[in-house]
C-alpha cells in the first residue's frame, strides 16, 4: 500500500494514521459514483481498495467544517478514544486543504437499510437476527450516551448508519460526527441535522431514544417512516403501529415474513411495545437507553403504556398520494407503497427534545 504516515498514536491497543489524501483518492477511484456506498447527514462514503488489496470505508466529509487542521485532528483523535463492539471502528482520516476524509473499516453486508427494506433481502432476517440487531444497536446508544468516556448524542441514529458485519451484528456509523463539525454549521446536508436544533431546541439523548424507537418499528415492520394513507387518514408508521396497538391489531403491521417462523409473536409485540415507548412525544417520558436494554433483557418486567407518538397526525386524503396495501402473502413485498416522505432521513432527526 503506498501509504505516507503523517501522524501516529496509539490508543490502548489500536493504532491510529493520517492517511495520505491521494493515496485515499486513488483507493476510491477519484471517489467515483461506481464505489459511492451510500450518503449520510455529514458526507457520502466510499469502497476504498489500496494497492495491497486492503478495502477500506471512507467518509468524506461536507466541506468547509471551519475547523483548522490541527483542530480536526485532536476531534477524531477523540472519536478514535470510543471502542465498542457496536460501533464501526475508526482506522485513521487524511487531510487536505478543505477535504476532510474518516478511514473506516468496511463490513461486508454494507448497511441495514439494504436489507430491511429489500423484499428479497429482507426475508434473509429473521426474528433472532432482528433482535439481535436491534438489541445491538441499543447497546451501542447506550455506550455512547452512558458508558463511554464522552457524553455522545448521535443525532443522526437511522437504519443506514447502522452497518452490519459477517454474522450480521450491528455497528453504528457515524458516532461523534457532530464533534467534527462547528455548532452552527448550516451548510449541505448537515443543515438538516443542525437546522432542527434550531428550530426545536437543543438536543438530548432522548433524540436518540426516539431515532432508536422509530429503528424497532421499521426493523419489526420492515418499512421505513414514510407517509401512507391509512384508511381516510395521511399517516405515517409510527401512527399506524400507534392505532394499531391501541387497538389490539400490533400484530398487523409485523412483517409477514416473521410470522411465517417459530418465533413468538407475543415477543414481537412486546418489542413493539419498547419501540411505541421510545417515540412518545414528552421526552420525559421516553425510557433511557439503559432501561431500554434492561426491558429488552428481560421479559418478564411489566412494562408501562406508552402515550400517543409524536407526530402523531390525521391530515385530509391526498388523492394522489397511494394506499398503504396489505404485504403479497407469496412474495412478502407490499403494492403501490407511498413514495412521499419528509425528506430522505428518518423522522427521528425532528425530535424537538
Amino acid at each position: 500500500m503506498r501509504l505516507q504516515l503523517k501522524l501516529y498514536i496509539t490508543i490502548g491497543t489500536a493504532e491510529y494514521f493520517q492517511y495520505d489524501f491521494s493515496t485515499v483518492k486513488a483507493a476510491t477511484n477519484d471517489f467515483s459514483e461506481e464505489n459511492k456506498l451510500g450518503q449520510g447527514g455529514f458526507g457520502a462514503v466510499y469502497k476504498g481498495t489500496f494497492e495491497d488489496g486492503n478495502q477500506v470505508a471512507v467518509k468524506r466529509l461536507a466541506r468547509d467544517s471551519g475547523q483548522g487542521d490541527q483542530e480536526f485532528k485532536n476531534e477524531v483523535l477523540i472519536v478514535a478514544k470510543l471502542q465498542h463492539r457496536n460501533l464501526v471502528r475508526l482506522l485513521g482520516f487524511s487531510i487536505e486543504g478543505s477535504e476532510r476524509l474518516l478511514i473506516y473499516e468496511l463490513l461486508p453486508n454494507a448497511s441495514l437499510v439494504q436489507f430491511i427494506f429489500d423484499p428479497t433481502k429482507r426475508t434473509l432476517l429473521d426474528w433472532e437476527k432482528r433482535y439481535n440487531i436491534i438489541k445491538g444497536i441499543g447497546k451501542g446508544l447506550l455506550y455512547l450516551h452512558e458508558d463511554s468516556r464522552l457524553r455522545i448524542i448521535h443525532r443522526d441514529m437511522k437504519a443506514s448508519n447502522v452497518l452490519l458485519d459477517a454474522e450480521m451484528n450491528p455497528e453504528i456509523a457515524d458516532f461523534g460526527m457532530a464533534r467534527l463539525f462547528n455548532t452552527d454549521e448550516t451548510r449541505g446536508d448537515t443543515s438538516r441535522i443542525v437546522g432542527t436544533k434550531a428550530l426545536h431546541g437543543q438536543f438530548s439523548v432522548k433524540s436518540d431514544v426516539f431515532s432508536f424507537g422509530v429503528l424497532v418499528l421499521e426493523v419489526i415492520a420492515g418499512q421505513k417512516n414514510k407517509r401512507f394513507l391509512s384508511g381516510e387518514n395521511i399517516e405515517y408508521l409510527l401512527g399506524i403501529a400507534w392505532n394499531s396497538w391501541r387497538n389490539g391489531t400490533t400484530s398487523d403491521i409485523i412483517d409477514p415474513i416473521l410470522k411465517t417462523g417459530s418465533c413468538s409473536l407475543d415477543d414481537i409485540i412486546r418489542v413493539i411495545h419498547i419501540g411505541l415507548l421510545c417515540v412518545q412525544e414528552n421526552a420525559i417520558d421516553r425510557p433511557t437507553m439503559a432501561s431500554v436494554i434492561h426491558m429488552l433483557n428481560s421479559f418478564s418486567i411489566t412494562l408501562p403504556v406508552p402515550a400517543e407518538p409524536a407526530f402523531f397526525m390525521h391530515n385530509n386524503i391526498n388523492p394522489e398520494m397511494p394506499l398503504l396495501h396489505e404485504y403479497s402473502s407469496s412474495t412478502g413485498s407490499r403494492s403501490r407503497l407511498s413514495q412521499h416522505s419528509i425528506n430522505e432521513v428518518s423522522v427521528s432527526i425532528f425530535v424537538p427534545r
